[in-house]
């Protein structure tokens, strides 16, 4: 079955040919609006339905629970698969009231296992179609109360998975989300996540210009960012900010740089001192200096057996001054929904227990 969630017009044409490409759009416009095969469609031929009722439809992706954190406005979704997978995503309130963010699950599980997210505790289950991760969209979209204004105005690949390790898929689900007829998502209001996979991201910036790029750093100490991100084996942070370079270098436009602060690990003045030269010398090869963010460590166990603790406000100022002596800005990011898991290293698939 074609999964209709998963298609711009022009792939759906491509694939029945009964559909004209007008038509196509009729029904990707129609699918992203809340039909699902209950009514007629305006100008669609009876034999164009007929041929899309026999190849194409709705795969399941079923809503399992809507979390709705008690202290700010961020919410969860959990979701199961057809093959009975746990999937979860993240509505995530913008700066203007009204407007939100969608942060998408690309992968089932996944293989980075980098020690302070709890999605790589679960290992990789399985990637998530092109379909399965505009779905996620579509639900946070479906949910929102369009007559009080809500809209849906980004999306983040920031949720489970490594993106770029599922990149085909991810690149198709870009298309749809972007697409006018299907969900409109600015394309420089979408961003893709990784831990450094170089192919990834030269790829990303030659097929999807206008896709912003965000990179978990971890450290910029060699030994401690392998300890802290696996990925760091197989490809080197040098590697990495290289392919980062042709990143900007093609598209024009700065990466954001995260960097999750974790007391006595990576929160040291020595840390930040690296890490500014590592920005440094970013802005001199790229022309350009990366945005970057700071995030405070979300707990991903229970007290005592937590690998990490959040570091204190005290070191987190001491971090951010060093980097301002060496001319290097900051942003503190507020990754909210902690009382639900929803918060950024906290998706790990599991139903509440209310």
């Amino acid at each position: 079955m074609i999964a209709l969630q998963g298609l711009t017009p022009e792939r759906l044409a491509a694939s029945i040919p009964a559909l004209s490409l007008p038509e196509a759009r009729r029904v990707v416009s129609a699918v992203h609006r809340g039909w699902n095969f209950d009514g007629p469609i305006r100008d669609l031929r009876r034999g164009s339905l007929d041929a899309l009722r026999a190849r194409a439809g709705f795969p399941p992706f079923t809503l399992l629970e809507a979390r709705a954190s008690a202290i700010d406005p961020f919410v969860k979704f959990l979701f199961r698969t057809s093959d009975g997978r746990l999937v979860e995503a993240v509505r995530i309130p913008l700066e203007v009231p009204g407007r939100f963010s969608a942060c998408v699950s690309s992968q089932v599980g996944c293989a980075l296992a980098c020690a302070f997210c709890a999605t790589g505790r679960l290992g990789l289950g399985r990637n998530l179609e092109a379909w399965e991760i505009v779905e996620q969209a579509r639900a946070v979209r479906l949910g929102l109360d369009r007559s009080k204004g809500e809209r849906l105005r980004g999306v983040v690949f920031q949720g489970m998975g490594e993106p770029l390790d599922n990149l085909d898929a991810v690149l198709e689900a870009i298309a749809v989300l972007a697409h006018p007829c299907a969900l409109a998502v600015d394309a420089r209001a979408i961003t893709v996540s990784t831990a450094g996979l170089p192919d990834g991201i030269r790829r990303l910036g030659r097929e999807a210009r206008k896709v912003r790029l965000a990179l978990s750093i971890g450290s910029a100490d060699r030994e401690k960012r392998l300890r802290l991100m696996p990925v760091e084996r197989a490809h080197s942070l040098e590697e990495v900010l290289e392919a980062c370079v042709e990143h900007a270098r093609t598209t024009g436009y700065r990466p954001m740089w995260a960097y999750t602060l974790l007391e006595g690990v990576n929160d040291g003045e020595e840390d930040a001192r690296a890490l500014a030269d590592l920005a440094v010398s970013f802005a001199a090869s790229a022309g350009i200096p990366p945005r970057i963010s700071l995030l405070a460590y979300n707990a991903i166990d229970e007290p005592g057996r937590d690998p990490f603790r959040r570091s204190s406000p005290e070191r987190e100022t001491a971090f951010r001054d060093a980097l301002r002596a060496a001319g290097v800005f900051t942003k503190r990011r507020y990754s909210g929904g902690s009382d639900v898991g929803a918060a950024c290293g906290q998706l790990a698939a599991s139903a509440s227990r209310d």
